[in-house]
């Protein structure tokens, strides 16, 4: 029976468990494993696997793939690929002060800038917005027997009534942002329906806005794959840039959500930014059955 080593670490309670692909070489089917060691109740814990491996990209330093509990992999993940990050300076693996990391949506940077304990702070280039409908993906016009209906600018809640401006846009995975005055109402009931509907082919994560004043936003998150998360790197950007699109607030916001505050900033020029912290758990071995 083959035991792999790996190590657990969080983003603002956004939890990933990071493993080497050396470390998995046993693993025949990563979907079943992953649904297995993230399992709260059987397994480790998780809301995904960071998956490290060298990269034959000459731009990069390092492949991170990200993997959902669910078993699908995603193109990005902010606090998943911090997650990956914090363990390379942990283990001593990568020590200077800046890391490009190659992902399924391409390369991000993280700079390095400071230890606290067992948690490491990183501020991370992640790329440029999309807003072009056919490459978040969403089909507004697609046909479907759903709980959400999508008009123009808004979306309506059938079973309450209840209409919400909304904004869909992929910043490395794509998001559907929708704004609202309080979290006093069913969010996660409208974030599960919105994931899975038919409007978008390849699912998506929800991020529910509250724009506090010019510079504060709240957020609640659903998560493709994953469910509700207490944080996420790319919902707090997507909701940073989506409430500076439409003029909510200014392009530098700090975000806060139920697992920590990430701040965020999307520049003149279009690039991304977030500044967090991924934090060390524990290390652990799973006894692999297959």
């Amino acid at each position: 029976m083959s035991k792999i080593s790996f190590q657990k670490f969080h983003g603002f309670g956004n939890d990933y468990i990071v493993v080497t692909r050396e470390a998995i070489s046993a693993v025949t089917n990563l979907e079943a494993f992953t649904r297995a060691i993230c399992n709260r109740h059987t397994g480790a814990g998780s809301d995904g696997i960071a998956l490290l491996d060298n990269s034959d990209n000459p731009d990069a330093d390092y492949l991170c793939r990200i993997i959902n509990p669910d078993g699908s992999e995603v193109g990005f993940s902010g606090n998943g690929t911090r997650c990956a990050v914090a363990y390379l300076y942990r283990e001593n693996i990568w020590t200077d002060e800046s890391l490009r990391l190659d992902t399924k949506s391409g390369i991000k940077s993280y700079d390095f800038l400071k230890r606290a304990g067992e948690a490491f702070w990183f501020r991370a280039e992640l790329g440029k917005p999309v807003f072009e409908t056919t490459k978040v993906p969403f089909n507004r016009l697609a046909k479907g027997q759903d709980d959400v209906r999508f008009h123009g600018d808004t979306l309506t809640d059938d079973s309450s009534g209840e209409e919400f401006p909304y904004l869909t846009l992929n910043v490395g995975n794509p998001v559907c942002a929708v704004f609202v005055e309080s979290f006093d109402f069913h969010w996660r009931t409208i974030g599960a329906a919105i994931e899975s509907h038919v409007c978008f082919p390849t699912r998506t994560n929800v991020v529910f806005v509250k724009p506090v004043d010019e510079s504060n936003i709240e957020i609640r998150i659903w998560e493709r794959g994953a469910g509700e998360t207490s944080s996420s790197g790319t919902c707090s950007i997507a909701a940073a840039v989506a409430s500076a699109f439409t003029e909510r607030t200014v392009r530098e916001v700090s975000v806060r959500a139920e697992g920590g505050i990430t701040d965020a900033l999307w520049r003149d020029d279009d690039e991304m930014l977030i500044t967090g912290s991924a934090e060390y758990i524990f290390t652990g071995e799973w006894l692999l059955k297959e």
